[in-house]
Parts: structure tokens; C-alpha cells; sequence
């Protein structure tokens, strides 16, 4: 069973907190992380709001705007055609473009475990036990800079938290989550994850089990 060192509110160590290697003992695998980042960049993307409309979609240009032959003119079929004024727009952008993209379940979820546990080699990954006082930022701060905290922090509670979750809003290197919320672009975005110490409890919960 792997471990992940216990904090206090203080930065003192505690001890130690076991986890799943199941979770945080994958092997990483770059290519899955990576499809499943593209995928979760892609399906958060809003459909295009410019819209252009094509020769056959613009109003008008039913018939033929001159004789085919005898003007000296190329000949036309339509005042409507891209090259002509007022005509549709050839290869513009369009509102109905979908950017989804599929990825399976499992491969979802091994793509989050391999994250995990590259954060996990590189003692990236540390765990409080709780926080406790006023909604206030600057304690919060505060508290962070006494942990093993070299750049910014992914912080993971176990459920909704106002304290944690307001004293933290403000703070420009950190951004905290719920366990059921955990995704492949936060953790690639984010150099440390501080979990609670219920949300290491909870994340076996709400995957381990899913994904069985």
C-alpha cells in the first residue's frame, strides 16, 4: 500500500495516510493522458457563434442573370455564386460544427490514475487532515506556504466547504475542487495536489467503484 505524507493546519507532518496504488501506482502512460486532455479540451468548447451562409442558402438567384451566349461575358448560372456580390460564402465558418470527441470509460479513468501517479513519483502529492476557521484568504495563504508547496496547488475536499472554498477563491496559484470533480486538465495545469484527508478516502469511492 503506497502513502501519502499527513499534514496539520500548522505544516506539521502528522504521519502518514495510505492510498490506493490501484490509484496512485499506474504506469504512466503519456499517450492516454494526452488523448483524454484533447478530449476534455474539445467537448469544452462552445459551437461557433459567426455563421455564414452558402450559394444555396442566400435569398434570391433563381434565375439565370444573363444569356448564356453573345454578351462577351463568362458565362453565369446564378447571382448567387460565391465570386459574386451579394452571393454565399465558399468554406466559411459555420455554427453547426461539433467539436466532441468519444473516449472510453476506462480509458478515462486510467488516463486520471496515470496522472495521479506521476504527481504521486514526484512527491507532488501531500494530504491535510483539516482546516478549521474563518472565511478569511490570508489565513488560508498562510497555511499554504507552511506545506511543501513549490508553485501552485490543486486543492481536493471531500464535499462543499465554504470556508475552504472562499478563502481559496482569490488565490491566484491555487483552485480547489470536489473529489467527484477530479479531471485530467486540472492536473496537468496544476504542479501540487493537496487532498483532505477525507477526499483520499472518498476518491476510492467515487472511482474505484465506478469503475469496476
Amino acid at each position: 500500500m503506497l502513502k501519502v505524507i499527513l499534514y496539520n493546519q500548522k505544516g506539521e507532518k502528522k504521519g502518514d495516510v495510505q492510498v490506493s496504488d490501484q490509484i496512485f501506482g499506474v504506469k504512466y502512460n503519456e499517450d492516454l493522458i494526452h488523448q483524454a486532455l484533447l478530449r476534455q479540451l474539445s467537448n469544452a468548447r462552445l459551437g461557433m457563434i459567426a455563421h455564414t451562409k452558402t450559394k444555396g442558402e442566400v435569398r434570391g438567384g433563381g434565375r439565370k442573370p444573363f444569356r448564356q451566349k453573345g454578351t462577351g461575358k463568362a458565362r453565369q448560372g446564378s447571382t448567387r455564386n460565391p465570386h459574386m456580390p451579394g452571393g454565399g460564402v465558399a468554406m466559411g465558418p459555420r455554427n453547426n460544427r461539433n467539436f466532441k470527441k468519444d473516449m472510453p470509460k476506462k480509458q478515462r479513468r486510467l488516463a486520471l490514475f496515470s496522472a495521479l501517479s506521476a504527481k504521486y513519483n514526484e512527491n507532488k502529492v501531500m494530504a491535510i487532515d483539516k482546516f478549521e476557521g474563518e472565511i478569511k484568504t490570508k489565513v488560508f495563504m498562510e497555511m499554504l506556504h507552511k506545506l511543501p508547496i513549490e508553485k501552485d496547488v490543486l486543492i481536493v475536499i471531500p464535499g462543499k466547504n465554504d470556508i475552504i472554498q472562499k478563502s481559496s477563491n482569490n488565490l491566484p496559484f491555487a483552485k480547489t475542487l470536489l473529489v467527484n470533480y477530479l479531471n485530467i486538465a486540472d492536473l496537468q495545469k496544476y504542479d501540487s495536489v493537496l487532498f483532505m484527508e477525507e477526499a483520499l478516502k472518498k476518491i476510492e469511492e467515487v472511482f474505484l467503484a465506478k469503475s469496476e
